[in-house]
C-alpha cells in the first residue's frame, strides 16, 4: 500500500494506492481512519477494488459504521470506481444519498475525486 499526500485549497488528502483489497473489515477500516486523521489529512481516496465485497453489502453495517467513523473525525471520503452497475436498489439509493452530502462520496474518476474532496 502506498500513500500519495496532494494538497488542494487547503485540504490534505490522502489517495490510497494498492492493487490489493485495504478495508477487509470495519476494525481494518478504522485503523485507516485513525492513521490518516493523526498524520493530519482531512480527506481520503480509496479505489472500489480496495473494499471487501462485503463492505457493499448494506445488511452488514459494515458500510455505516465505517462511514460514521468518518463523521466523527471529521473526515472526507470519495470512494472512486464504477457504480453504475450495481443492481441492488438499497445501495443505489444509499450512494444517491451519500453524494448529496459532502462527507462521503461516490465518484467514477480520481479526478472527479480530488474536486470534491478540495471544496
Amino acid at each position: 500500500m502506498q500513500i500519495i499526500s496532494h494538497s488542494i485549497a487547503n485540504s490534505k488528502i490522502a489517495e490510497i494506492v494498492s492493487d490489493e483489497i485495504v478495508v477487509r473489515d470495519t476494525s481494518q477500516g478504522l485503523d485507516l481512519i485513525g492513521t490518516m486523521y493523526f498524520d493530519g489529512y482531512d480527506a481520503l481516496v480509496l479505489y472500489r477494488h480496495q473494499f471487501n465485497a462485503d463492505f457493499f453489502d448494506l445488511k452488514n453495517g459494515m458500510a455505516g459504521e465505517l462511514f460514521q467513523k468518518f463523521s466523527n473525525y471529521r473526515m472526507r471520503l470519495a470512494i472512486v470506481g464504477d457504480f453504475e452497475t450495481i443492481e441492488s436498489k438499497s445501495l443505489k439509493d444509499f450512494i444517491v444519498e451519500c453524494n448529496r452530502g459532502k462527507r462521503i462520496n461516490f465518484v467514477k474518476t480520481s479526478e472527479q475525486a480530488f474536486s470534491v474532496l478540495g471544496i
